[in-house]
Parts: structure tokens; C-alpha cells; sequence
């Protein structure tokens, strides 16, 4: 029998001071290609179940599996060369695009993965809608968006199996907004790459089958197609 890439039980969480928890018994599974949409207003608990998922968070209640494997048994370097968590807003520093792409290179669990080249990197630029951003200029001078889809970009230069986006669009104009869901949409078919991204806006898959469910009321539900 095949394993789900990512399997969750009975999750709940509470937040600190909380006298309940901001969901409960939450069960998912997610296959090897599948793009993942969750949706809920604010509160709802949606990024902090990304965060439970790649270990930002430590789970209270429940399992989480990676390949069959409980993610609390799996060093965390490991299991985040495995799950890329790209964050609401994107954690660059004050230093040129190419070396904020480079940046996890540098990390011990990364250091045997050659580095992408040069022309490699340019190229990139204008698939993720960074056409006129040149890799020597500032990281931290680009508009949201474009911080947004560079986010993403280093995160696919990892070669993750996994993609964790965490309301990747909440920040942006409705242009830059639909770049980086077509983006993630062509990422899922291009790449095959398994996407879980958890948003309160109305966006719907537009070139591929998702799944949708939306977290209310402390419960994750299947919505229609």
C-alpha cells in the first residue's frame, strides 16, 4: 500500500493562554503531485498548521507523517531540505538577489548541492515574472511581489518534494497576486511538485484540479468542486 507524501491524525493545537484550541482533530492526507488549497478567515489556525507541518511548531496533540515517517523522529534539517516553507512575508536580507537565492546553499544540510550558475539564475528571473530585475540589485528594493516570487524561487532551487505557502498573496495587488498563483500552478504541473497553500482570498485553481477545503469552526472540510 502506497503512503500518503504527507499524512495527518488527529491534530489539534491551543495556543498559549487559550482556554480552547483553534482546531481539533484535524485529518488530512496529501499524495506525491497534488496541489493542496485551504482556505479560512484570519484566526483560523491555517499557518499555524504550515508551521506544525515543517516543525516551526511543535505538535501537541496528534501525528504528522512524511513519507510515513512521524516528522518529530526526523532531524529538522533534513525534513525542511524535504518541505520548503515559503512565509507570508518573505525573509530576505540587505544584499543583492543572487546572494539572497544562494543564501540556503550555505546551510550544512545544503552544502553538497552544487550551485546553480550564473546564466542559470537570469534565466529564472523571467519565469517567475522578474523580467527587468537584474541578479545585482538590492533584494530588499524590490515591490512586494517581486520579494513574493523570489521567495518562491529560492525555495525551487532547493528541490524541495514539498511546497508550503503561507498566504502568499495577502500583501499584494491583484496583478501580483495572480502571478504567483500562476506560478504555483505551473510549478505543480511543470515540476510535479506536491503544493499546500493556505490563503483567505476567493482564488480557485485555474489551469489545474486542486483540492480545496476550508478550515472554520476548529474542523478541516472538503469543499466542492
Amino acid at each position: 500500500m502506497n503512503h500518503p507524501l504527507l499524512e495527518i491524525r488527529n491534530l489539534s493545537f491551543t495556543y498559549e493562554g487559550a482556554s480552547s484550541p483553534v482546531f481539533e482533530r484535524l485529518d488530512l492526507a496529501v499524495g506525491s503531485g497534488e496541489f493542496i488549497l485551504i482556505k479560512g478567515t484570519s484566526g483560523t489556525g491555517k499557518s499555524t498548521l504550515l508551521r506544525l507541518v515543517c516543525r516551526l511548531n511543535k505538535p501537541q496533540c496528534g501525528t504528522i507523517l512524511f513519507r510515513g515517517r512521524d516528522i518529530t523522529l526526523i532531524p529538522p534539517a533534513e525534513l525542511r531540505s524535504s518541505i520548503s516553507y515559503v512565509a507570508q512575508v518573505p525573509q530576505l536580507v540587505d544584499a543583492p538577489v543572487e546572494e539572497n537565492l544562494l543564501l540556503p546553499f550555505a546551510f550544512r544540510v545544503n552544502r553538497k548541492k552544487a550551485l546553480p550558475r550564473h546564466e542559470d539564475l537570469r534565466a529564472m528571473l523571467d519565469e517567475f515574472y522578474l523580467d527587468g530585475v537584474t541578479l545585482g540589485q538590492s533584494a530588499l528594493k524590490l515591490s512586494a511581489g517581486q520579494k513574493q516570487r523570489l521567495a518562491i524561487m529560492r525555495s525551487i532551487l532547493q528541490e524541495p518534494e514539498m511546497m508550503l505557502l503561507d498566504e502568499p498573496t495577502s500583501a499584494l495587488d491583484a496583478e501580483s497576486a495572480a502571478m504567483v498563483f500562476s506560478i504555483t500552478e505551473r510549478l505543480n504541473t511543470s515540476r510535479k511538485m506536491t503544493i499546500m497553500t493556505v490563503t483567505h482570498s476567493d482564488y480557485r485553481p485555474e489551469t489545474i484540479k486542486g483540492v480545496m477545503y476550508r478550515l472554520e469552526n476548529r474542523s478541516l472540510k472538503l469543499m466542492p468542486e
